[in-house]
């Protein structure tokens, strides 16, 4: 039995400064998709789901290794603002190191999103949601995911992205699950609407299942 994890954990070693958001960051695609999953639950925060923390996020390269990161515990608001975002300006897989600015902390995840990134210059945004009907449907779905043992958060999850993507299995696939982090699954893409499309058309597919 997968044990329960505590969301919204952060497992890296984080370097933040804390500034004011800068008004140059354009958050109206990021926030515009944000709000839509946060409206198909797949971004949110329960009472009845993982003990209530907040779960998933969003992100959006800026330039280089560079991007947007929805903050941590910001997953139960609604809509979101510049206020609710920062940036992670450079992140060290070998040390588990992530340096980040902006008004809040980033992700729990970040660390992983910064994996995507580094794999594939031509992936502009990465959703992390949490969906049970698409997590339960990997291997029906035949899903690239995750080990069960890689705990999310973890340069363990940052290398184990990339050796799936060294796999092939992300080639024509811009989705996996994490067999390790219940419910969770990524996907990404060259902007929102490929990215969010993916993560609706496979919920679709999963929940055609039953």
């Amino acid at each position: 039995m997968l044990k329960q994890e505590t969301e919204g954990v952060i497992k890296y070693h984080l370097n933040h400064e804390f500034t004011a958001a800068n008004p140059k960051w354009d958050i109206v695609a990021i926030n515009t998709w944000r709000t839509l999953l946060y409206q198909l639950k797949l971004i949110g925060q329960h009472a009845d789901r993982y003990m209530g923390y907040g779960y998933g996020n969003i992100s959006q390269r800026t330039e280089g290794e560079q991007f947007l990161i929805s903050g941590t515990q910001t997953s139960g608001i609604a809509k979101l603002t510049l206020e609710n975002y920062c940036l992670v300006e450079a992140t060290d897989l070998a040390s588990n190191t992530l340096y980040s600015s902006g008004p809040c902390n980033p992700s729990s995840e970040a660390l992983s999103h910064a994996s995507v990134y580094q794999h594939d210059k031509s992936i502009q945004c990465v959703i992390h949601a949490h969906n049970p009907d698409i997590w339960h449907a990997t291997k029906d779905l035949k899903l690239p995911c995750i080990a069960q043992g890689v705990a999310y958060g973890t340069p363990d999850m940052a290398h184990a992205i990339n050796q799936l993507f060294h796999s092939g299995r992300l080639k024509h696939q811009s989705l996996f699950t994490m067999l390790g982090h219940k419910d969770g699954v990524f996907s990404f893409g060259q902007d929102f609407p490929r990215a969010a499309f993916t993560m609706i058309n496979t919920l679709a597919s999963a929940r055609q299942l039953k």
